[in-house]
């Protein structure tokens, strides 16, 4: 199946509405420090387009019928470097446009522009993630990632085009990317941000590792914080109460910017009429 049901690891704490999940490829470039998927998805740092993809998603979409919302992507980056020859992504869009299905793209890629002419005639939303504004930090963190800035400039293009945009402040790590918080949120809805999705970071021993390698500085805090925290759906979490303390202050932030707010599987459940995912901006 190229079109599955999305279920994070049958997280208690997701409040994701119903969707469908599709990741045109397998695995990932940008090297993020933090990634999840690394822990259960093998040679994650080697990305591969999914064999026979396009024929497969009509075939799939077809079937289903219109209506159904669709994510790109949970798991591996919808717009790798790879993308802008091969076009994988840019061939679902036109499927799912013609099959009359609602999409929302998550990326961390500026190449999502491209397709400002697909998303501007569909039902749409972008979420493109940023995790700092510091350009030094992000490449310590997400060293093949396009910059903050690209990601930015990418976010205003979207948004001027009509696209309703959000942006995922996902994960926070406290000592690591914890500061300057309001300035990225700031600079989110200069580009025309409408919806911020944000979490702290949720620990896995490869990615932990990860981490302290490239931050040594805070590794023995970061660790003590987690050793504190409670182990959920094979994550290990911050304490609740500091995660809690965390997300507060970024919900300040976006609704003193006008920007509507949610965290992703923290227990905490969003506003009335905002979905956690920020998908709510297509039914509005």
């Amino acid at each position: 199946m190229i079109l599955r049901a999305f279920d994070p690891w049958k997280s208690e704490l997701c409040t994701c509405p119903d969707k469908l999940s599709l990741n045109p490829y397998t695995g990932c470039p940008h090297g993020c420090l933090y990634c999840y998927a690394s822990s259960y998805i093998p040679r994650f740092s080697s990305c591969r387009p999914k064999a026979d993809l396009l024929r497969r998603l009509d075939r799939e979409a077809a079937r289903i019928g219109p209506g159904p919302f669709v994510a790109i992507s949970n798991s591996s980056d919808p717009y790798p470097p790879m993308e802008e020859d091969l076009g994988l992504t840019r061939g679902c869009l036109r499927i799912l446009m013609e099959r009359n299905f609602r999409v929302q793209l998550v990326t961390k890629s500026d190449l999502v522009t491209r397709d400002i002419d697909i998303l501007s005639g569909m039902g749409a939303t972008v979420a493109i993630t940023i995790t700092t504004v510091d350009e030094g930090l992000s490449r310590r963190l997400e060293p093949g990632a396009p910059s903050p800035k690209r990601r930015l400039s990418a976010l205003k293009k979207l948004s001027e085009a009509g696209i309703y945009v959000s942006s995922r402040i996902d994960p926070i790590i406290p000592g690591i990317n914890d500061r300057k918080i309001e300035d990225l949120v700031i600079a989110l809805s200069s580009a025309g941000v409408r919806h911020i999705t944000s979490s702290t970071y949720k620990a896995r021993p490869d990615s932990m590792k990860r981490i302290i390698s490239a931050f040594p500085e805070a590794g023995e805090e970061l660790q003590g914080l987690y050793s504190q925290g409670e182990k959920i759906s094979g994550s290990r979490y911050l304490p609740r109460n500091l995660r809690r303390d965390i997300l507060a202050e970024v919900r300040a932030y976006a609704h003193k910017a006008g920007i509507t707010f949610s965290t992703c599987r923290e227990g905490f459940s969003p506003d009335t009429g905002i979905c956690c995912d920020g998908s709510h901006l297509l039914f509005r």
